[in-house]
């Protein structure tokens, strides 16, 4: 984790702010004669620069701007935007305070809520947005972002017909902890437009954002939502259409990534999952995260270090990074080629039951290293038993990479090696083979799946955590005789360790697994291979 002190003022106060040209076309198609409008944390003011001209231009009045900013320098900038509008009023306070005494209900609230993570928030902070959560039947966690207070908090203050217009990270489709969120929005508002870029909007971040459309329920109905794409602002401005919008229901809480698929792509995702010749990966093995050993550079070892302070007996070989699996099974030649190459193959495995006073004199003096470079100090370290002692070590069965790039990595543990958190451990129930587990993974509708159960981020990378690996959808391939497993791992092997295109091994995985051992159509293969596609081009073409 960024420790505090290292993180800049921007990130601490969530500052990224809108593209002036994004914030004009957003107020353009949201803001309407005679609103009461409200723009809950509005920086140096981009929103009510758009809000002003379109005043102008359209001749348009209003009954009252409430904006709030917490950072005084930024109100000051914002207060001489809205000097020369009537009812506009600028307050320099945090937001949850405005919210708890606001009385007044709008008709359009529109903005970019701060993205402040958990542990950059203040207690008080951290307190009362916990309370608007689950004041609203949500869970507050230390994932949730401080936008999420924000978004829920807005949607209270809305009237019934209005419209929100918020800038939120692209989480808000995909993320487990947003899950709540998601269903909060469905009971909330009546209709829901997610406008996605290709193109990252911030330079300086890494984060995704979409622009959420929403209009507040004025009684029970159904949901609808509707996702539109477009390579960058330009195009959104150019192309967007409110009424050319194809909506259709929210039908599950499932991440709202699906809706970047058509319909009949949708269906075909939902029949699978009642097939009965598929399972999840969780119904065959259990997906843990990775050792965390609070201080990987102290812990992970090169062969130099292991021979110069005679640590080999306490270790272990190690996996820590994806570029250091090479095939499809990690065995004795992979490692011991990492060692060659002077990478950190080993991981420090000292039991807490060992003494410093019963090490040899090498060993102590590697002790005392860390100690004198305070690497003991570390929050992961001084609340051990002993610092030096990582916990909960265990040889896992297979790896899935955590992050990956233009595929993920599932690889088998050939020897008894560990990963650090970069790597998911994967223990399978002894009921299964192994192999035949490993083997059912690499196929377009696996593929598929892993890009809908993880999240995607800026620079093309694809996250996936230990709860989201285990809802991934894998054929059954019990019964495949034991020489076709190998000969398909072989080909899968070379594949990966020649660097060859995985889209070809993956063809042929789909025609023996899928097609020919599993009976499913060549169509549905032909639809999934488009989701991966579509799905995987998306992600990527960020990088």
């Amino acid at each position: 984790m960024k420790l505090k002190e290292n993180t800049t003022q921007k990130k601490l106060r969530g500052g990224y702010y809108t593209p002036q040209k994004l914030a004009n076309y957003i107020t353009k198609i949201t803001l309407k004669d005679k609103m009461k409008i409200l723009e809950p944390s509005c920086g140096d003011g981009s929103f009510l620069k758009s809000i002003k001209n379109r005043l102008n231009i359209n001749n348009y009045n209003v009954e009252k701007i409430d904006a709030i900013e917490y950072i005084e320098e930024e109100a000051n900038k914002s207060r001489k935007i809205v000097k020369s509008i009537d009812n506009a009023i600028v307050i320099n306070d945090d937001f949850y305070n405005f919210y708890v005494n606001c009385k007044d209900k709008y008709n359009l609230i529109i903005g970019n809520p701060p993205y402040i993570r958990y542990q950059y928030l203040t207690e008080f902070q951290r307190e009362k947005q916990s309370q608007v959560l689950i004041k609203n039947k949500m869970k507050s966690n230390k994932l949730i972002n401080s936008w999420v207070f924000f978004l829920v908090a807005c949607i209270e203050l809305l009237e019934k017909n209005g419209t929100i217009a918020f800038v939120v990270p692209a989480e808000i489709m995909q993320v487990a902890y947003a899950e709540d969120l998601r269903e909060y929005l469905s009971k909330h508002l009546s209709k829901i437009n997610i406008i996605s870029f290709n193109e990252l909007l911030f330079e300086d971040a890494e984060q995704e954002v979409v622009v959420l459309i929403g209009t507040k329920k004025n009684k029970e109905k159904e949901c609808l939502i509707a996702n539109c794409l477009y390579d960058n602002v330009d195009e959104f401005i150019r192309k967007y259409n409110q009424s050319d919008l194809f909506y259709e229901k929210i039908l599950t809480n499932d991440k709202w990534t699906r809706y970047y698929l058509n319909e009949k792509e949708n269906d075909v995702i939902e029949k699978i999952k009642q097939d009965s010749r598929f399972r999840k990966i969780g119904d065959v093995g259990l997906v843990n995260v990775g050792i965390t050993t609070g201080n990987n550079d102290y812990f992970s070892l090169d062969d130099n270090y292991v021979k110069k302070y005679d640590l080999k007996k306490y270790t272990k070989p190690l996996i820590g990074r994806s570029s250091q699996t090479h095939g499809l099974v990690f065995n004795e030649k992979d490692w011991e080629k990492n060692v060659n190459k002077g990478v950190k193959a080993y991981l420090l495995t000292i039991n807490e039951d060992v003494n410093v006073e019963d090490m040899s004199k090498e060993q102590q003096e590697y002790i005392k290293l860390g100690e004198d470079n305070e690497e003991n100090k570390g929050y992961k370290c001084r609340i051990r038993k002993r610092w030096y002692s990582v916990p909960s070590i265990w040889i896992p069965d297979a790896f899935l990479l955590r992050r990956s790039n233009v595929y993920p990595k599932f690889v088998l543990n050939g020897i008894d090696a560990v990963s650090t958190d970069t790597m998911h451990r994967i223990k399978i129930k002894d009921e299964y083979d192994n192999k035949k587990i490993l083997l059912s993974y690499y196929n377009s509708i696996s593929f598929a799946f892993t890009e809908l159960c993880g999240r995607s981020y800026g620079g093309g990378v694809l996250e996936i955590l230990p709860k989201e690996a285990e809802n991934i959808i894998i054929p059954n391939i019990d019964d495949m005789d034991e020489q076709n497993v190998n000969r398909l791992i072989g080909i899968l092997d070379d594949n990966i360790r020649n660097k060859k295109d995985i889209r070809e091994a993956i063809k042929i995985m789909d025609k023996e697994i899928l097609e020919n051992y599993l009976g499913i159509s060549s169509n549905t293969i032909n639809m999934y291979r488009e989701i991966w596609k579509t799905l995987n081009d998306r992600r990527m073409n960020r990088k």
